[in-house]
């Protein structure tokens, strides 16, 4: 099976922000270490805004340096063997399928996103995070122990309001200069296809490669589809 691993966005604290750098690698190097095929990691300011520039190089030196310095890609399964990490796969199997047979027995997954099951789940795990936090059962540097008088805030990125007037102009350009009627032919397609059990990715890199936009095939989707409204359950 492939996969595809990103560090946790919700591990980054705002206080003492270059903690960060560590968390990530460490969770990058479990990524690795389990096997992924492909790997984001997290800029360390991500807690506090859009990465800047330099956050980002970081993030994407820590990939290159568990990749080209510490050897640990070298070995097809470097954990092959531990006791412990197959006692944990164990651990995690049978948690797993108790909950993928309570979600068959409430009729699937459409069934639990209906009634709430999926949203309740997500809110209960991250309330009882927090509450481990708070009551220190759950050590995170900076924020419940080690905390620091003055973290200090690192530079954060702000984005010049010159950038959206360029990018309106480019895509008035661009729809200008494009052949709509192309455009046009190919989201009617799109729209048709969308209302069928037809997998729609075909129609969707036609609509592309004429220049539609995100927005265009979206709002196509939301024509036929509709949009999620979340329920008060």
């Amino acid at each position: 099976m492939r996969f595809h691993t990103q560090t946790g966005g919700s591990t980054l604290t705002a206080q003492q922000p270059e903690n960060n750098i560590v968390r990530t690698t460490v969770q990058a190097l479990a990524a690795v270490l389990g096997g992924t095929q492909s790997l984001h990691t997290n800029s360390y300011d991500e807690a506090l805004g859009l990465p800047t520039e330099k956050s980002a190089e970081i993030a994407l030196r820590t990939q290159q340096i568990l990749a080209f310095e510490s050897g640990v890609a070298d070995t097809v399964d470097p954990l092959a063997g531990s006791y412990y990490m197959e006692y944990l796969m164990e651990k995690l199997e049978k948690k797993v399928g108790s909950i993928m047979e309570e979600i068959e027995k409430m009729g699937g997954s459409v069934n639990g996103i209906n009634s709430g099951y999926f949203k309740d789940e997500i809110a209960h795990s991250a309330y009882d995070y927090q509450k481990k936090i708070e009551h220190k059962q759950l050590t995170v540097i900076g924020v419940n122990r080690f905390q620091s008088k003055d973290d200090g805030v690192p530079e954060i990125l702000k984005v010049d309001r010159q950038l959206e007037t360029q990018q309106v102009q480019k895509l008035k350009k661009l729809k200008q200069n494009r052949d709509n009627d192309k455009v046009d032919k190919y989201l009617k397609a799109l729209r048709e296809t969308a209302r069928t059990d037809t997998n729609i990715v075909e129609s969707v890199l036609e609509a592309v490669e004429n220049y539609a936009t995100v927005g265009e095939i979206s709002n196509v989707f939301r024509e036929v589809w509709g949009e999620y409204h979340e329920s008060n359950l």
